[in-house]
């Protein structure tokens, strides 16, 4: 019998998973949506979604999304290329990606040590002559732990874009006379965009919906989605309200990764065609 009459029986185990752990979940989060708080039906979770409240929360969401992805992505790209150049860069590679096995929970706690009033940064700056600075607890101090924290997984598809760059392209823009930076804005940076797409996609997603960074170094004082599902479900226990910004929450996911999805063409990385 032909090998190829097997190949459905391949996907099976990925087709349970997948309707176990991905569309029952998400299917739970839209039937729950459609509930008040007392178990009664009712769409008034989606009509209170569009009030000013959640519309802000939403904005601040995406504004330090954006925040968290832009610095991550202007520290990333030049590290990776750094990399590319190094005699070892497999070990220098391995350094960035050996803090990401580090539990999350653990590094958030370290990051509370270092920059409390009684850390290491406040003692250099009394050192210094300066009276302690509140780091923590700010919109600097969650933006710097979240940039850290998502770091390697921006570097990695970077890194990859740049090593598989084909070095001669290089040469051709050299020899032509293009300078470093016409080389980087025409040649270097459009052979890549798929790294940098896929770098996005991972860090912008997540960014949107922190919550336990915003609780732990920023003390609530900046509320995310991800925030408010949270509490939404084990304070309030609304869990239409919060089944209702999870549904929103995914929904903003799915046209993000529309947005910065890539496409394979001839077994090459293309940017989808428009």
């Amino acid at each position: 019998m032909n090998k190829s009459n097997f190949r459905p029986w391949y996907t099976i185990p990925y087709m349970i998973w997948i309707a176990f752990f991905v569309i029952a979940p998400i299917a739970l989060i839209f039937y729950y949506s459609f509930f008040d708080i007392t178990g009664a039906f009712t769409l008034s979770n989606y009509v209170d979604f569009f009030k000013s409240t959640y519309i802000i929360l939403t904005i601040n969401s995406f504004w330090y999304a954006f925040l968290i992805t832009f610095f991550t992505l202007l520290i990333a790209y030049p590290t990776a290329y750094f990399i590319t150049k190094t005699k070892h860069k497999q070990l220098w590679l391995l350094l960035v990606i050996v803090p990401s096995w580090i539990n999350l929970l653990l590094k958030t706690y370290a990051f509370i040590g270092i920059m409390g009033l009684h850390g290491p940064i406040n003692a250099l700056i009394t050192a210094l002559g300066f009276d302690q600075q509140q780091i923590l607890f700010t919109d600097f101090s969650f933006v710097f732990v979240a940039v850290y924290i998502f770091i390697p997984f921006m570097i990695l598809p970077i890194f990859n874009a740049l090593d598989q760059l084909n070095p001669s392209y290089l040469d051709a823009a050299k020899d032509l006379g293009a300078s470093g930076w016409t080389t980087f804005r025409k040649v270097i940076w459009p052979l890549t965009l798929n790294g940098v797409k896929s770098g996005v996609q991972v860090v912008f997603i997540p960014a949107l919906s922190l919550f336990m960074i915003t609780r732990l170094i920023a003390g609530n004082k900046v509320i995310t989605l991800g925030t408010a599902i949270e509490q939404q479900f084990l304070v309030t226990q609304n869990w239409g309200m919060g089944s209702t910004i999870a549904v929103f929450l995914i929904i903003f996911m799915f046209i993000i990764m529309r947005l910065t999805a890539t496409k394979e063409i001839g077994g090459k990385k293309h940017d989808k065609v428009k």
